[in-house]
């Protein structure tokens, strides 16, 4: 696998299908796998791993934003709730250099069990 970098690598690895719609960054669509349309991008010197999860609902934002800071809490192993402008995303950073496998496989891992622990208790929260 020479000249691929460690998230080709360990993608490939851990038999995580993928496309790279541009170079450093990797699009994981693998539901079988329990990874849901999963974003992850190399900036050197951090690999960040993010997922799309809802829009900011428009009534009860105070409400919808205690239930994101108590997931943050306690009910996350990887990463955080976050703001993207409107969209609420889920992510995890992971420092290139020392990132392995074990590491970078967790991180995925956490990060699906998130997204499907969670979406009832936010989906709730959704208006149309």
């Amino acid at each position: 696998m020479a000249g691929l970098n460690k998230v080709e690598e360990y993608l490939l690895d851990l038999g995580i299908s993928y496309e790279e719609p541009q170079p450093g960054t990797w699009v994981v669509d693998d539901p079988a796998k329990g990874l849901p349309e999963l974003y992850i991008s190399y900036a050197d010197p951090v690999v960040i791993v993010h997922a799309r999860i809802m829009p900011v609902p428009a009534e009860g934002r105070e409400a919808f934003y205690a239930e994101l800071l108590k997931l943050n809490y306690d009910g996350l192993l990887h990463g955080a709730y976050a703001l993207e402008g409107e969209q609420v995303v889920l992510l995890d950073s992971l420092e290139y250099e020392t990132m392995d496998k074990p590491e970078f496989e967790a991180s995925l891992d956490a990060i699906g069990l998130a997204v499907a622990e969670h979406g009832a208790r936010l989906s709730r929260y959704k208006t149309n």
